[in-house]
């Protein structure tokens, strides 16, 4: 997993509209990048409604706020379109940056082993450093977390 003080790897992936979206672009910027396990799951859901709820308070403080899920761009309008969600999700389909910063896990649900995205949070600064880490987060008070540690940092 990804630790404190380590910078984000470099990544290149397509948003919500298909639209490419790379490491380069954080630059500059606080954000607030969060790996979800899937989309139209319900912790899933209220996590991103609860991000989409304090989407303003985070644009207050500069930093953006960034969902990732190993989905495709498909899924993705879908899911921002059901649940009308107002933050930027991009997609990952190979995994290959939920394997970079060590979301991609073994997990076991009822007895059953299989990989897939641990929830977890990576808060960077303007130079892509990682400041915070949250892992096996719990969907509901999730925001206001990040935002107290933003108020905390800055």
């Amino acid at each position: 997993m990804l630790e404190i003080g380590q910078s984000f790897p470099d990544f290149n992936l397509a948003d919500q509209e298909g639209q490419q979206f790379n490491s380069q672009d954080l630059l500059g910027h606080w954000a607030a990048i969060y790996f979800y396990p899937k989309d139209n799951k319900a912790g899933c859901i209220r996590e991103a409604k609860e991000f989409t709820d304090q989407v303003g308070a985070f644009m207050d403080k500069k930093t953006l706020l960034i969902g990732i899920s190993p989905y495709s761009v498909k899924s993705q309008i879908n899911y921002t379109a059901k649940h009308e969600l107002g933050l930027t999700f991009l997609v990952d389909p190979d995994r290959s940056l939920c394997q970079a910063v060590g979301v991609w896990q073994k997990k076991k649900l009822y007895g059953k082993e299989s990989f897939g995205v641990v929830r977890s949070t990576f808060l960077l600064d303007p130079e892509g450093v990682v400041r915070e880490v949250w892992t096996k987060v719990k969907a509901t008070g999730h925001a206001q977390a990040i935002l107290a540690k933003l108020a905390e940092l800055r």
